[in-house]
């Protein structure tokens, strides 16, 4: 799990992005990853979600349970970093600077519409390679893997953002990040829906009370029930059974 603080990650993130790597080649990208209570729990029963998560370059810690447990159990997370954090800071990196290109693949046409419209006012200098709205299915077959693989590939893109919910995005990413003609790779997930405007973040203040998680129930109850009535409850008592065990 990442110990960066917002500002260190991106320029860890950026450091990877400008580093020179020959022509447009698979096999050099880095990733990161989103960790919150619900993917904890969901993790210890999917081992290829586990097994994803675990070597991911960046395991940022996107969830108030996830600083508050650190703090329980003794770790070194100071403080949450969300997908939104690093896709804003990313983007507003890149765009100080022309020739850098980003490729969004995830969420319906109309999202990505109005992502493509929003990013060309807000980051004029950052090129968008292009968008992929993926079928709406549980799994992908390998055709559709590979079309997905294609669509990128072909225009090869410095960043692709994927945004398809967990443990989907990761698992697909961990599967195919190797045949990615890309340098860096986000999984973040709701912050497509963010950024177009579907659904609205917590006010700052709500997010610095740890209650953003609040927020988003109220907005999507029938979608996040069971994170915040099942897993998160499990999640708080691996954490206290944990700290109760260490004495």
């Amino acid at each position: 799990m990442s110990t960066l603080n917002v500002h260190k990650c991106v320029a860890d993130v950026m450091a990877w992005i400008r580093n020179e790597r020959p022509g447009c080649t698979a096999g050099y990208c880095s990733w990161l990853a989103c960790m919150n209570p619900h993917s904890c729990v969901v993790s210890l029963s999917d081992l290829q979600f586990s097994e994803a998560l675990r070597l991911a370059n960046w395991l940022i810690p996107d969830g108030t349970g996830v600083v508050l447990a650190s703090k329980i159990l003794g770790g070194q997370i100071q403080e949450r970093v969300t997908g939104s954090d690093i896709f804003n800071g990313v983007l507003t990196e890149l765009n100080k600077s022309d020739g850098f290109s980003v490729f969004f693949l995830g969420s319906t046409d109309g999202t990505l519409n109005f992502i493509r419209n929003r990013m060309e006012l807000e980051f004029p200098n950052v090129k968008i390679a292009g968008t992929y709205s993926p079928p709406y299915k549980p799994e992908f077959d390998y055709a559709d893997d590979q079309h997905m693989i294609q669509v990128v590939n072909d225009v090869c893109p410095d960043v692709l953002w994927v945004g398809m919910t967990a443990p989907k995005q990761e698992k697909w990413i961990y599967q195919n990040k190797d045949k990615l003609n890309v340098k860096f790779i986000g999984a973040i997930g709701a912050v497509f829906d963010f950024y177009a405007g579907n659904v609205k973040r917590a006010p700052a203040v709500v997010q610095k009370m740890g209650l953003e998680w609040l927020h988003r129930f109220l907005q999507e109850p029938r979608r996040l029930w069971k994170r915040n009535i099942i897993s998160t409850p499990k999640f708080l008592t691996m954490v206290l059974r944990e700290r109760f065990k260490r004495g």
